[in-house]
């Protein structure tokens, strides 16, 4: 599957495989750093509910900063697998793509981590840093047999469609290139270029869940993701931005561990 096969790392991916089924269900929570809180005064029980709920309706991961980690309980990962996401970056600066390291390997293991994230955006202009980080984590990761999960995305001033087949293909191959386990993006729209992009990656290729507003199409858009290769989802304002995560979370685990099919509008005519 991947370039470090040391019993440490198997461990720890089996860990993530917890539902046996072949799918990986991540749910990324890394987005409070990014664009301000993700869990509001109305809702009862804060992140640590949330992380509860994902538990206990088919998540296998969850991605968190490490800060994060302390307002948590510890029995809320008898059942979820934790990746602590090592990249930050507000949107703020002159360059709004920018990420920088703000954790380490072995910080991570210290927290009792399955697995680490970083997020790369290719067409930065910060991008030469941001594959660096990439490069030295995988070092790290492969030092300490440990999963790495590579967020990359196609965006900068240049890029005007972060989802055009060949850009998409080529942020999979950087993660895949730099010695990353797992590999997240948004994936193109049609069913041959989705079957394209997974088809020519040799890890997998975990497709980008989208928002909650987009509805019915994002969650078509998923399974038609599934059906063309892809080794899961990794949505997280998909599920946390639902009027109920839990249900949403149920949806997307039908997807990812008994591949069922969602009917598109296209479909459904």
């Amino acid at each position: 599957m991947a370039h470090n096969d040391t019993f440490a790392r198997r461990v720890r991916l089996d860990r993530l495989y917890r539902n046996g089924s072949g799918g990986l269900l991540v749910v990324p929570l890394d987005h409070p750093v990014s664009a301000g809180p993700i869990i509001h005064s109305g809702r009862h029980g804060g992140l640590d509910r949330l992380v509860g709920e994902l538990a206990g309706n088919g998540a296998d991961a969850v991605v968190l900063h490490k800060g994060a980690l302390r307002h948590l309980r510890a029995r809320r990962f008898r059942d979820l697998s934790f990746i602590v996401h090592l990249s930050a970056g507000t949107g703020l600066p002159a360059d709004p793509d920018a990420k920088v390291l703000v954790c380490t390997v072995e910080e991570a293991l210290r927290l009792g981590a399955d697995a680490v994230s970083v997020h790369v955006n290719a067409g930065s202009p910060t991008e030469p840093r941001q594959l660096a980080d990439l490069g030295a984590v995988a070092g790290a990761c492969e030092r300490w047999g440990v999963p790495l999960l590579a967020m990359v995305y196609a965006r900068g001033p240049g890029i005007t469609d972060g989802r055009a087949p060949r850009l998409v293909a080529h942020a999979a191959a950087i993660a895949a290139e730099l010695g990353a386990d797992l590999v997240k993006t948004a994936l193109p729209r049609s069913a041959a270029e989705l079957e394209a992009v997974t088809a020519a990656c040799p890890i997998p290729v975990l497709a980008a869940g989208g928002d909650a507003a987009d509805g019915p199409a994002a969650l078509a858009h998923l399974a038609d993701a599934m059906r063309a290769g892809a080794g899961g989802i990794a949505a997280g304002r998909l599920v946390f931005t639902a009027a109920d995560p839990a249900a949403m979370l149920r949806r997307l685990s039908a997807l990812v561990h008994d591949r069922a099919v969602v009917q598109s509008p296209a479909h459904s005519r």
